[in-house]
């Protein structure tokens, strides 16, 4: 794209919002379709297939988002976005045509790097959106992408049920050509308003990290609740299809309907944040993903804890989320696909670290080693954001 940046700037239409919340919600989906199908896996290809597949999605995921988002601060994001998706097509043919575990986890970690499309949609949209209501808007994207986390379980582990595993991930590669579609259809076509090489972006990013302890502590402290939330959905299908519960793939999958109700929090963290700040919202919800782990411990015998904790976890991880994204966004607003970078990228290792300690923790101690986890990384979250004094601004 050529110019620079018009005397009108674009605004995000009703169209382009829509395009951006069904293709974040659309492409992030991708890394979790493997979550309850793991026993499944673990049957066909070995008890290490719980360990590798997931883990291997959520840190290409990570990669991805270092290594491509950047791209969106010097290039047009909508190309960005189309290439990923199509790309992301053609690696979810070979994951479902896996023969072996390598092949699979090699599939899966190509699979977190391009669906990092998905985290092109938040900075186009904050790009975009008045500064007034980025919070609200930020907050509607974020619905779509945090629903397609959680949908991703409840399809996958239906499709998985009735036609097998291999055909989820068919079936997510005509998805992601879809989502390619409704790229081209509804995001405009934005000015490069720069030229920037990309040692310079990279190097950009830890001028950054390094700079703004607004962004530092807002990435720490969703970071700590991110890996939190991935120790428990890595490992629930393995309590919930074991005795004494013995439930299916699908009926595993159905605890992400639940979480559906916690996404549906984004736009109201949103409005809050752009009316008070976002300290309270990162310690409340906070302090629910913490009291979530409490509820769950009792997962062991009760599915009622469990649905109960599901519903905890997603609604005050949630909620944080939009409230860091927010004061993240407004730090540098030139930069805000870097700024993306730098705070999900930090998010997703520690996510892909939660997941790993997780499945540990099940192996060696069982669903309350857990929620121990679970618990001594969210309580270290709050911990962050009580002492955070850059959130008080």
């Amino acid at each position: 794209m050529s110019g620079g940046q018009g005397a009108a700037p674009l605004e995000l239409t009703a169209r382009a919002r829509i395009g951006l919340t069904l293709i974040a919600g659309g492409a992030v989906a991708n890394i979790y379709y493997n979550q309850p199908l793991l026993a499944v896996l673990g049957s066909e290809f070995g008890p290490r297939a719980a360990l590798w597949v997931p883990t291997a999605s959520l840190t290409g995921y990570g990669l991805g988002i270092l290594g491509l988002v950047p791209l969106g601060d010097g290039l047009s994001r909508r190309r960005l976005i189309i290439g990923q998706l199509l790309a992301l097509s053609l690696v979810l043919v070979v994951a479902g045509a896996s023969p072996n575990l390598a092949t699979l986890a090699l599939a899966s970690l190509f699979i977190g790097i391009l669906a990092s499309a998905a985290q092109q949609a938040l900075p186009f949209a904050a790009e975009l959106a008045p500064d007034a209501t980025r919070g609200r808007i930020v907050g509607q994207v974020m619905t779509g992408l945090l629903t397609g986390i959680l949908l991703a379980r409840t399809v996958s582990g239906f499709v998985g049920a009735h036609l097998g595993w291999r055909a989820v991930f068919f079936a997510a590669a005509g998805v992601a050509l879809a989502m390619a579609g409704i790229a081209a259809a509804t995001l405009p076509h934005t000015p490069q308003t720069r030229r920037l090489r990309y040692r310079a972006l990279m190097l950009s990013l830890l001028h950054l990290a390094r700079t703004q302890p607004v962004l530092r502590n807002a990435a720490l402290s969703q970071a700590l609740l991110f890996a939190s939330f991935n120790a428990f959905w890595a490992t629930l299908a393995l309590l919930v299809e074991a005795e004494p519960f013995g439930l299916t793939p699908a009926g595993a999958g159905l605890f992400g309907v639940i979480g559906v109700c916690g996404a549906l929090v984004a736009p109201v963290s949103g409005r809050f944040t752009d009316r008070r700040g976002a300290r309270p919202v990162v310690i409340g919800g906070s302090l629910l993903v913490v009291a979530a782990f409490v509820v769950l411990w009792a997962g062991t015998w009760s599915l009622v804890a469990v649905a109960a904790g599901v519903l905890l976890i997603d609604v005050g991880m949630n909620g944080a989320l939009i409230a860091n994204q927010t004061r993240a966004y407004a730090v540098v607003p030139g930069a805000r696909g870097r700024i993306n970078t730098v705070l999900f990228t930090t998010i997703f290792a520690f996510a892909a670290f939660g997941a790993y300690a997780g499945s540990q923790a099940f192996l060696l101690a069982g669903w309350p080693g857990v929620c121990a986890v679970g618990f001594t990384l969210s309580g270290l979250a709050l911990l962050v954001a009580v002492l955070d004094r850059q959130g008080r601004s």
